[in-house]
């Protein structure tokens, strides 16, 4: 009677425990990180008799939980990888807006200003139609800045973001710490501490959306926590935290995470931290944003340039040469590495010869390595094309590089030749008569001429004009000029023929004629002397419309060319997070089927050993009945 009361009672608390462990799966099942628990049942040993081994009932071996490490860590790396494409099309979307189209885009600003010299062209004199212009070019100064104003409220966004991620970094990695102190104590007893390991899971996992994260247990229970492959975070109960700093260059716009590490700042490289929102605000602040803020910068100052060059060829209503139309700050000088011997400073400036650098621009930044006083290599770091120089001023990309004194072989430069232009452009002057918009020279057909000369086009090179030139028509197809003697020269039809012979373009004038000349036909170029009744420069003013300005594109063309670029990357951010939320869904639902909990199952869970439990009961009952029968028999 003493075995089946054994047994009874054995069984009793074994079925208790199953009941107990199924009630806490369904009291758990919308618990975030839960993983289903079993209890483990064993046979406990038989006992030898003479006629062979009489069993002895059931004893809980352990509590066990449903858990795949496997799938665990790779539902842990999908989610980390969908949180930075997440991130980061979110902040793209927001950049989007910046640029946008329509009649308040810069697109419209850049073509209502040049369109509106048309009305100064048939009226040169008209005040009203010059402050109109005016007003057209302080339009558009004022929505660059706008514009680089909500790009700067986007960068402190991002910055902000950052910062506070970092610090939930830093306080889940402490949370984890503690955890595997607690595991690792409670692994002395022998036993799996469930509950421990989901927490700790679950922070692991809640870490994964801030930081891509490897780990790799210990003998002991704990797990080590590695960051950018292979930068220990959490080492048992010890983290080394994270912060945020500038580059080595102290560029403003951008920030890298930092890892110290005793005495030393380890920088993480970009690249090798995978997932997280950090990544994905990290990619986006310092490829993204710094993309776009090139894009808009260059806008700005090639058009502001451009438009500054081709108004210094006019005459306003004064009768004084034009000045700036538009007020641009220097080129920022080259960022030095902190890590430089030498004591070079580089100037940055707008290429001007042979011609402007306006058209040849790229936007981009740069990076400067010198392997001696003047000589090195220059990385334009859009695309990483490297250009080897060997003297100074270095000439790339429209842009002059002067290089100072002090130069030392390794030291290193970050050229932002862009970065505040847009931020700081505006009209130089308010008064509609500064706008220059007469041409400074004119040219007349002689009046005896015989032939079907007629003017095509007439461009200032500089002002003020230079002494008046006389082309002489010797035959169709020579002439000789007043400034130069006897000398002959050939006349082509819609060539240009240049004031400038030794540096054609350089000054002076450029005059095209076309149709045929006879001998004795004349032409003359000298000042205007009606400058209030002229507005060539006003015309050529319209036609930087069209001119090469960016990549290739017309000048109007250019901002189409930088929505289309921001909409690509938008449009590749969008796919990549679909695809990777997708795959971090599907992961998720796999390790749910291992570790997740299924109502039906433990409904069926509790109903068995319900009846078990009852059986159990009754196995003490009539081991009781027993014991009574046999205690009455005895007192007879």
């Amino acid at each position: 009677m003493s075995g089946i009361l054994n047994i009874g009672t054995r069984a009793l608390i074994a079925n208790q425990a199953a009941l107990q462990t199924a009630g806490n799966n369904i009291a758990n099942v919308n618990t975030p990180g839960y993983s289903r628990q079993s209890v483990i049942l064993n046979s406990v040993a038989g006992q030898f008799s003479g006629n062979g081994y009489y069993g002895k009932g059931v004893e809980v071996l352990t509590v066990q939980r449903a858990h795949s490490d496997f799938l665990t860590r790779q539902a842990a790396i999908s989610s980390s990888v969908s949180a930075s494409d997440t991130v980061r099309l979110d902040q793209l979307k927001q950049l989007q807006d910046i640029f946008q189209g329509g009649s308040t885009g810069l697109g419209a600003g850049v073509s209502d200003m040049l369109n509106s010299f048309s009305d100064v062209v048939g009226a040169p004199s008209d005040l009203t139609a010059r402050s109109v212009t005016l007003t057209r070019a302080d339009e558009l100064a004022a929505r660059f800045r706008a514009a680089s104003s909500r790009m700067d409220d986007l960068k402190l966004g991002v910055r902000s973001q950052l910062a506070d991620s970092v610090t939930a970094v830093n306080n889940l990695a402490i949370r984890i710490a503690e955890a595997n102190d607690e595991i690792a104590r409670a692994q002395g007893t022998g036993q799996s501490p469930n509950d421990l390991l989901d927490h700790r899971d679950r922070l692991i996992s809640e870490l994964g959306q801030y930081i891509q994260t490897t780990t790799v247990a210990a003998d002991d229970g704990s797990v080590g926590i590695f960051v950018a492959g292979s930068l220990p975070l959490v080492l048992g109960n010890t983290v080394t935290p994270l912060s945020l700093s500038s580059d080595e260059f102290s560029d403003p716009a951008k920030a890298k995470l930092t890892m110290q590490r005793g005495s030393t700042s380890i920088v993480l490289d970009e690249a090798t931290l995978g997932g997280g929102t950090i990544a994905g605000l990290l990619r986006f602040q310092n490829s993204d944003l710094v993309d776009a803020e090139n894009l808009l910068g260059r806008m700005a100052l090639a058009i502001g340039t451009a438009v500054n060059d081709q108004h210094h060829l006019g005459i306003d209503l004064n009768g004084a040469a034009g000045g700036d139309l538009f007020q641009l700050n220097p080129i920022p000088d080259g960022l030095p590495s902190s890590s430089n011997t030498g004591s070079a400073t580089l100037q940055v400036t707008i290429q001007t010869t042979p011609t402007s650098g306006t058209a040849s621009m790229a936007a981009s930044n740069y990076e400067i390595n010198f392997t001696g006083a003047t000589a090195g290599s220059i990385t334009r770091l859009s695309d990483g094309v490297v250009t080897v120089f060997a003297a100074s001023p270095i000439q790339i990309d429209g842009l002059d590089i002067a290089i100072g004194a002090g130069a030392a072989a390794g030291d290193r430069f970050l050229i932002t030749p862009f970065s505040d232009a847009s931020a700081t452009i505006s009209t130089a002057f308010s008064s509609p008569r500064a706008l220059a918009m007469a041409n400074p020279v004119a040219a007349s057909a002689g009046g005896a001429n015989l032939g079907t000369l007629t003017l095509d086009s007439l461009a200032a090179r500089s002002v003020p004009a230079p002494a008046a030139v006389t082309l002489t028509f010797t035959a169709p197809g020579t002439y000789t000029r007043s400034d130069t003697g006897a000398t002959t020269y050939t006349y082509t039809p819609s060539q240009p023929i240049e004031y400038d012979l030794v540096t054609p373009g350089a000054s002076g004038w450029s005059l095209t004629l076309k149709g045929s000349a006879q001998a004795g036909d004349t032409f003359t170029v000298q000042a205007n002397a009606y400058p209030r009744l002229n507005a060539g420069n006003a015309e050529a003013m319209m036609a930087l419309r069209d001119i090469t300005m960016f990549d290739g594109a017309t000048l109007t063309d250019g901002y189409a060319g930088a929505m289309s670029e921001i909409g690509v990357r938008v449009q590749s951010a969008g796919f990549a997070a679909d695809v990777s939320k997708s795959i971090a869904v599907n992961i998720e639902k796999d390790r749910a089927s291992v570790s997740g909990v299924n109502l039906d199952e433990e409904a069926a869970t509790l109903l068995q050993f319900q009846q078990a439990y009852q059986a159990s009961a009754k196995m003490l009952q009539i081991a009781q009945s027993l014991f009574d029968t046999l205690t009455q028999t005895i007192g007879r």
